[in-house]
């Protein structure tokens, strides 16, 4: 494996826990509307709406706690203040063009995790999309094929796909830099990493970082009161971010 590709997964797995709670998905899709729901001081046992009852593993949780503290501070002192300059310096439509690129770009992980998974019929709505927005959308700045032809983003990514074929998904972690995650969304991560054809177009790890740095801070860019409401509506955000992680992921799951 090349210097690049290793980096890239490197790259990936740092913006894990930003990407998840800024909903990394379509630009303006957002993140489920968990933060209004009340978050219990439960450490193993949560339940999701439809009444399934579920237990976190969670057995590192200080060595986790301690990892959540100097995530929190890497956000407050370097993403808050770079993405609220970023904020200030482009303007919404046009990140919302951005956020179309990239989404647009990483189709492969999404086309090739929806046939993993059976599911032919929204993997040739990815491809129409592809094809629809990276032409008439102008390389896929605007998103055509939502807008004039009801061709809705798809989501699917290889931690869904494990998911799916019934892989647990093993005990949490909130890896320091790079935020909540288990097993099975670790080894997803990495996978989809791999699947992302832009390193594979080149060598250079100047362009893999500019590329994918910017892909998230336009990401959070888009949400960013998101991780905020987190802390200022839960009890202990700690309980929170992992609650809102699992649902997410458990939600991504049970789609479809």
């Amino acid at each position: 494996m090349n210097t690049s590709r290793l980096l890239f997964v490197f790259i990936t797995l740092f913006f894990c826990g930003t990407s998840t709670l800024a909903g990394d998905q379509a630009p303006e899709s957002g993140f489920p509307d968990l933060l209004a729901d009340e978050f219990l001081e439960d450490d193993e046992f949560d339940e999701f709406d439809n009444g399934t009852v579920f237990i976190i593993k969670d057995p590192l949780e200080p060595m986790n706690r301690l990892f959540f503290k100097f995530n929190d501070k890497l956000y407050e002192w370097v993403l808050k203040p770079v993405t609220d300059g970023y904020i200030w310096l482009v303007p919404r439509e046009l990140r919302v063009n951005f956020g179309n690129f990239y989404f647009n770009l990483s189709m492969p992980i999404r086309l090739l995790n929806l046939l993993l998974q059976a599911n032919f019929k929204d993997a040739g709505t990815v491809l129409s999309r592809f094809a629809i927005n990276s032409t008439i959308g102008v390389y896929g700045l605007v998103d055509v094929a939502a807008l004039e032809f009801d061709l809705q983003p798809q989501n699917a990514d290889f931690g869904q796909t494990l998911g799916k074929w019934g892989v647990g998904e093993g005990i949490y972690f909130c890896w320091p830099l790079f935020g909540p995650s288990n097993i099975r969304e670790t080894v997803g991560l990495v996978v989809d990493a791999y699947t992302h054809p832009i390193p594979y177009f080149h060598e250079s790890i100047a362009l893999d970082l500019a590329y994918y740095t910017s892909n998230k801070l336009n990401t959070l860019s888009l949400n960013p009161d998101i991780y905020e409401d987190l802390k200022r509506f839960s009890l202990d955000p700690y309980i929170a971010s992992r609650q809102i992680f699992y649902e997410y992921r458990q939600a991504m799951i049970e789609v479809n």
